[in-house]
This record gives structure tokens, sequence and C-alpha cells, in this order.
């Protein structure tokens, strides 16, 4: 019994060794050859949480590369100046409209509002999210719901889907975070969100491919930043500063619109993180 215990700790261990070497030498292949970035020009992106951090930068990246650009914010105030600093780079295609995403009925009128008045969303950016790192017996079950409300149940309201469906054509991305690989202390909730929101892409990704009998063109993309410099994560510690640093919301944003634009399933921010994440799984 031992031995085959042994046998099967090098096995994984082998496996483990394979994939980090797969994950270096593919960010080297990507950096010899990068893939073309497609055009986001006259496409109609809708970006949640867009009145501050990265989905503010997000909003600047893409009116920026030509795209009608949809601002939505449970934050009116902070949404609207996002519009207007677009505006005065001499972008007018932003449009602004508040909404709590959490809130199924009002994600449900204001998308209605937006076909009406706007067309059809072609990229979605499921970016609105909420940082909670607490001890495990100290939230309440308000503060659980709140969290589970914004960071996962909000993907679920496929209100843009059906339409992108209908002309197969359509970009989905989800921004998830580097804790879906690990369970960190204080996050029995906020980790368990991010993992979700990953296996929840996965998954409609193959079914929409399954059902269309790989016939669909509509793209799905992950991405999995390391804790950013905003306000909701001030209250973070990195036990390795020297080693590791907060990023910053415009550089993230950059790697969201690349990765969208390259069609990448997953992407990690910074890329690095990707083979330290499944070391990671092991420890």
């Amino acid at each position: 019994m031992a031995v085959v215990k042994y046998i099967l700790f090098l096995t994984e261990i082998l496996l483990l060794i394979l994939k980090v070497l797969y994950y270096v030498i593919n960010d080297i292949y990507r950096l010899i050859r990068p893939i073309k970035k497609k055009s986001v020009a006259n496409e109609i992106v809708l970006i949640t949480g867009a009145g501050h951090g990265i989905g503010k930068e997000l909003a600047i990246g893409y009116a920026s590369l030509g795209a009608t650009v949809i601002c939505w914010d449970i934050n009116e105030e902070n949404n609207n100046k996002t519009m207007n600093d677009i505006k005065k780079k001499g972008n007018d295609s932003v449009y602004a409209y508040r909404c709590d995403v959490a809130d199924k009925k009002e994600v449900f009128r204001v998308a209605k509002k937006v076909k009406e008045e706007v067309g059809n969303v072609t990229i979605l950016i499921n970016n609105a999210g909420v940082v909670f790192f607490k001890p495990f017996l100290n939230q309440s079950p308000d503060e659980i719901t709140s969290v589970v409300d914004v960071n996962l149940t909000a993907h679920y309201w496929a209100t843009f889907l059906p339409s992108m469906i209908e002309k197969n054509h359509g970009h989905i991305v989800a921004v998830s975070s580097i804790a879906a690989f690990f369970g960190l202390c204080g996050g029995t909730v906020y980790c368990p969100t991010k993992s979700a929101v990953q296996a929840l892409m996965d998954a409609l990704s193959k079914e929409l491919h399954i059902l269309s009998n790989g016939k669909s063109s509509i793209k799905f993309t992950t991405v999995y930043p390391f804790f950013v410099r905003t306000g909701f994560a001030k209250n973070i510690r990195l036990r390795l500063p020297w080693l590791v640093r907060e990023l910053l919301p415009q550089e993230v944003a950059l790697s969201i619109i690349n990765a969208q634009r390259q069609n990448y399933k997953n992407q990690i921010i910074p890329s690095y993180w990707l083979p330290v994440s499944e070391i990671g799984r092991y420890v």
C-alpha cells in the first residue's frame, strides 16, 4: 500500500511539473507569436461596475478602441462621472445607466431600456463584484447573501445572451479572481463565489457548443486578476509584499481587453500566476 501511495505521489508531482512547463512554454510562445487582436469598433460593450476601478478603466479602454460603451453601476454619480470623463476625450458613443446587478427585476428593466435606446449588446463584461473577507463565524446571513448575489447570482441573469445566440455573435467576459484557485483565510464566501464563476463560464461555453453542434461563434473569457488596488481591497494585507504587489486597475483593464480581443478562454493576471496557482493546489 505504501508503494502504491508513493507511486501516486510521484505521478502527481510529474503531472504538476509538466503542467507548469506547459504554461511557461505557452506564455513564451504567446510573447513570440501573439494572437492577432480582433477589432471591437462598432461593437456594443456593456460593463458592470463601471463607476470606478477596473470597470471605469475598461470603459475608457473600449471607448478609445471605437466601441459603443454602456456603463452600469449601482453608484449613479460615479457612473455618470465615468461617462462624462470619456465624453471629454471626444468619444460620444457612451451611455450610463444606474443598475443594481443583484436586483433581478432591475437588471431586466434596465436591459430592456438599453436595447431600446442603444441596441443589442454584443460584448458583456461582468465586472461588478464585492471583495469580502471575514471570519466564517462572524458573517451575518445578510452579508453572505449580498456577496453571493453580486459576485455570482448576477451572472445568471441572461438578459443579453438570447440576442447573441440569435445573431450567433457575441462575447461574454467574467471577472473572477486569483482567489478562485485558493481557499484564503476569511474568504469562505468570497473564494467560492469566484470559483463558481469559473465553473459557470466553463459549463455555459460547453453547453452552447454542444447545443449548436459546434456552430456557436459566441466567445467566453474568464479572467483571474490578483488583488487590485481599489477601495474594495484596501483591508487586504499581503504576506510577501516584496514578491507580489497589488495590481493597478489600468493594467488589469488592459489585460482584460487584450484577452477578450484575442479570444482567450482563461487569463490569469499577471500571467505568471498560472503556474503558481497550480503549485498552490498541492501546498
